[in-house]
């Protein structure tokens, strides 16, 4: 055996991509620049660029790192199944600093939700809740259509995944939308700053999910599919279901 090429197979090689700098950049752009351009400085063409820059920069990175993922053997194999479980976790500790701080709110006032908070309807959160628990499980059943080596059913479960978590966000957005037209604004009282920073984070995380769908579908589409790819998306978006019955239960129900 020639152990200088044995060696040399195995030397350590650096590899490089731009997507996870895009992919900063892009929410850069989309959060500090088009949020405050928004909500701040009440600038459209400043939320405008931001928003359209850094949707593009996202989009961008996530489609070269889809490419990198279905085209390059990884260094380490299995490590997503490593860093999937921490990255879970540390989303979660994210979302229990969030739940404590309302906690603390919610219990320390005797009238709660606070004056100047107009009526918030109960209806449409357990609408919501239907239709995410309803994408999990046609996510689930996308899952087992891949296992079975069935594409086109894949990409059909997978799609009706995508459409339902787009009326998800469809519905948040109407109930911002309601609630801004009355006067309800983050600033309105401690309640209204709570109740779109949780809804508004959780609803960030479904829009990046919605986004990691949309890059496993087009190359399955063409007929490239990373299991890996899948499965971890899948995780992340039962995540995101669960997390939504704590907020729903909290910000809506207590």
């Amino acid at each position: 055996m020639n152990t200088d090429a044995h060696a040399s197979a195995h030397a350590h090689h650096w590899e490089w991509s731009w997507a996870p700098m895009a992919v900063v950049a892009g929410v850069f752009f989309l959060v500090p620049i088009a949020f405050s351009g928004f909500f701040v400085y009440e600038n459209t063409l400043m939320t405008a660029v931001g928003a359209g820059v850094g949707v593009i920069l996202i989009l961008a990175g996530v489609a070269k790192w889809v490419d990198e993922g279905l085209t390059q053997v990884p260094l380490i194999s299995g490590v997503a199944n490593i860093g999937l479980p921490i990255f879970i976790l540390s989303e979660i500790f994210i979302f229990l600093s969030l739940f404590a701080s309302y906690w603390l709110m919610r219990l320390g006032v005797d009238s709660w939700p606070p004056a100047g908070t107009p009526e918030i309807s109960k209806t449409i959160p357990l609408i919501m809740t239907v239709i995410l628990v309803s994408s999990s499980l046609t996510m689930h059943h996308a899952e087992a259509k891949l296992d079975h080596g069935d594409r086109s059913a894949f990409n059909k479960w997978l799609i009706i995944t995508i459409v339902l978590g787009t009326v998800f966000l469809g519905f948040t957005a109407y109930e911002y939308n309601h609630l801004i037209s009355v006067g309800f604004i983050p600033s309105t009282n401690i309640y209204s700053t709570a109740f779109y920073s949780i809804t508004g984070f959780h609803a960030s995380h479904v829009f990046v999910g919605l986004g990691a769908f949309i890059a496993v579908l087009l190359p399955s589409l063409g007929g490239r599919t990373n299991k890996t790819f899948v499965t971890c998306v899948s995780v992340y978006w039962h995540f995101v279901d669960v997390v939504w019955f704590f907020v729903a239960s909290q910000v809506y129900f207590w």
